[in-house]
């Protein structure tokens, strides 16, 4: 199950990371063309990314016990968006002991301390 999640949220990752510098070459997110921003679609597409954004948050926060790190968190997930859900992911498989069950994935970490 873990090295399955570790594929899973590494394509994530690349495949994002991929279409992003794509998009990028060819011009910049604020050189996007009027039509665009005026596009119900594009509404409704921002609105269910964002609200997805918002929905794994909230597992990040209940995770995430130090202010600092859920505020981190909460700024590189609205700019960064599956890239930073994926880094999270990747991060919080790392964390968990080789002999751990995988439910370990999705409970709160150790209690915030001056050193984490």
């Amino acid at each position: 199950m873990k090295a399955a999640l570790i594929t899973l949220f590494g394509a994530i990752l690349l495949a994002m990371l991929a279409v992003t510098t794509y998009a990028s070459l060819d011009r910049s997110i604020m050189n996007v063309r009027p039509e665009l921003l005026s596009d119900p679609w594009f509404h409704a597409t921002l609105c269910d990314a964002y609200f997805g954004f918002f929905t794994f948050y909230a597992w990040v926060f209940y995770k995430e016990t130090c202010p600092g790190r859920r505020t981190l968190w909460f700024v590189l997930i609205m700019l960064l968006g599956n890239m930073a859900m994926a880094v999270y992911v990747l991060l919080q498989i790392r964390k968990i002991d080789k002999d751990a069950p995988m439910s370990q994935l999705l409970l709160r970490s150790k209690s915030c301390t001056a050193e984490t």
